[in-house]
């Protein structure tokens, strides 16, 4: 996989406007850049990634047609509608200049790689006679669930009663109902129609994933079946590629010195992601769980994601008191680096598809707390297919908070998740060594691309 210095064809790169998409196709782009690649990132207005952490890249911005309605009521599911419908002829347009403005032999643009839930991309890149390649940020196994909700919607099965929500989803196990991967606002016709959109493959030459072969190979091979092009699973990206510096959010690296001072694997890291918010009540019960549980913790909690606050001011009043040096709260952390950090021994987390990656890799047990989405499928293969998590199963209540901390830091159900959890770290690593499946995806990748 090394750089090859003739190699300097154009692709360009459009992101998903959301943290963790964008995160994936940076590494993407990074991985890509180190095998010779000239590359321009395309993307919205509406959260755009800051340019001067990735000096190397071209970035072009396209109109998004959001109001500031839209962003405002940080309904994911309509923002990527309206983007789809508003972006198609932007996007022509910024690749049609790209492509006259061309001054060289190797200038010319080689390959559109896009995020799934981009799909106009497909249409633009076909009228330009262009090759386009997908990237899916998600695991395989959200792939599958969220192709099967057009099947159970159409099976009327989908929305479904509270009662359904423990049974088993036929021909998805291990999934609940209340495991499918269903939108935060409850929209299903527009989710739905979004999701269509997105796994409609039609011309595109690959699809590239974030997973590994070691992880999901079955899946993978299902998927396969269904959709006749090549599958490149290149995961964990983040481990090919490290995107330095493309948060949405400015890190607080203070949180590094006060991990430096606690013992090995005695902290639980906190941290549940970009998006997720809770009320002054869950924001109690998690906090007094934390505190109960005796293990000092590091605990993310993003400005804005309290409702009603700015950001900590509706913690309890004795609460500060009570942990003392025991707890370290910062707004936002450099989560790779805290999770291969020594003194961390588990992590409470969402389950979004990056973290639960990241902690995978660096052999860290989970507690799973999913809040909407893929985070709930990531969840249930967490506890039930890798074994290496457990997951919270009630809203937020601190006496379970406190006993899974204990479980995972302290006890012998502990000890066998850290031990499955390094194992997998292990298979992981083979994956991205030379002769790995991620490897050779990668090397399978460059070809096509200059093909």
């Amino acid at each position: 996989m090394g750089k090859n210095s003739e190699r300097r064809r154009q692709l360009v790169l459009l992101p998903c406007p959301f943290q963790g998409h964008i995160n994936s196709m940076l590494q993407l782009g990074t991985i890509l850049h180190s095998q010779g690649f000239s590359i321009t990132i395309v993307h919205t207005k509406f959260n755009s990634p800051n340019p001067s952490t990735h000096p190397n890249f071209n970035f072009l911005p396209i109109p998004d047609g959001l109001s500031d309605n839209d962003i405002s009521s940080g309904d994911t599911v309509t923002i990527l509608w309206e983007i789809n419908v508003n972006c198609k002829s932007h996007f022509h347009e910024c690749l049609s200049q790209m492509m006259m403005a061309r001054q060289g032999p190797h200038d010319d643009v080689a390959c559109i790689i896009y995020d799934e839930f981009m799909y106009f991309s497909e249409a633009v890149a076909n009228s330009l006679k262009l090759p386009s390649i997908i990237l899916t940020t998600m695991s395989a196994a959200t792939f599958l669930a969220r192709s099967a909700l057009l099947r159970l919607m159409a099976e009327g099965r989908v929305p479904f009663q509270d009662s359904m929500s423990q049974d088993p989803v036929p021909e998805l196990h291990p999934l609940r109902y209340k495991d499918l991967p269903i939108p935060m606002s409850g929209k299903y016709d527009t989710f739905l129609k979004l999701v269509f959109e997105a796994y409609k493959i039609r011309t595109s030459s690959a699809i590239i994933w974030n997973t590994m072969d070691c992880l999901e190979p079955s899946l993978l091979a299902q998927i396969q079946q269904q959709f006749q092009v090549p599958m490149l699973p290149l995961g964990p990206m983040h481990k090919l590629g490290p995107a330095s510096g493309s948060s949405l959010w400015k890190e607080d690296t203070s949180c590094m010195a006060w991990l430096g001072k606690q013992s090995k694997h005695s902290v639980i890291y906190v941290s549940l992601g970009s998006i997720a918010s809770m009320d002054e009540k869950q924001l109690a019960e998690l906090a007094w769980g934390l505190a109960s549980s005796q293990h000092p913790f590091l605990w993310v909690v993003r400005p804005g994601s309290i409702r009603g606050s700015e950001w900590i001011e509706a913690l309890p009043k004795d609460f500060k008191e009570n942990i003392e040096e025991k707890g370290c709260i910062v707004k936002w952390a450099p989560q790779k680096e805290v999770l291969a950090h020594g003194a961390v021994g588990g992590f409470l987390t969402h389950c979004g598809w990056n973290s639960t990656l990241e902690s995978i890799f660096e052999g860290i047990p989970m507690i799973c707390r999913p809040c909407f989405g893929d985070q709930r499928v990531n969840a249930r293969y967490v506890s039930h297919v890798w074994k290496v998590g457990l997951e919270l199963e009630n809203e937020m209540e601190r006496g379970e908070i406190e006993r899974a901390v204990r479980k995972v830091m302290a006890e012998k159900e502990g000890e066998a998740l850290r031990e499955r959890a390094k194992n997998l770290k292990e298979n992981i690593e083979l994956c991205i060594k030379e002769g790995g499946s991620s490897y050779n995806s990668l090397n399978r990748l460059v070809e096509m691309i200059m093909s």
